[in-house]
């Protein structure tokens, strides 16, 4: 087995620090329009809103969970490092292990909730193309 060393989990900081990023980013952004279309649902009372609100619920708190996953994945990369330094070898294996797969896990999230954002972009262009059709 090879020696884990505190440089190993202090390389995923920047790669995990860019994908909270870009959590933070998508988070942000879902929050944003979700506002605009509960002011244009307070106005129009339109189902379709409805149906858009509760597709965004759905990606939001998927996106809630991939940032719970992946900063619980940084707390084991940091207790790993803090393990090695005391001496604590074999636990930190474990902890550094159990770190990837927090992360594996925010990752397999990202990829779920992009697959449903692509669905209701999918969903857009066919009303669109519909619209262009019978014009």
């Amino acid at each position: 087995m090879n020696e884990l060393t505190l440089t190993t989990p202090a390389l995923l900081f920047s790669a995990i620090s860019l994908i909270m990023l870009a959590y933070t980013n998508r988070f942000l952004a879902y929050a944003s329009v979700i506002r605009s279309l509960h002011d244009r649902y307070l106005k129009e009372k339109d189902d379709s809103l409805l149906r858009q609100i509760k597709n965004l619920k759905l990606r939001l708190n998927l996106t809630k969970f991939m940032q719970i996953f992946g900063i619980t994945s940084l707390l084991f990369c940091v207790l790993t490092m803090f393990l090695i330094f005391i001496g604590y070898a074999v636990i930190a294996v474990y902890a550094f292990g159990l770190g990837l797969v927090l992360l594996l896990i925010s990752l397999a999230l990202l990829i779920k909730e992009i697959q449903i954002s692509t669905q209701a972009l999918q969903h857009h262009i066919a009303d669109i193309e519909e619209y262009l059709e019978k014009k």
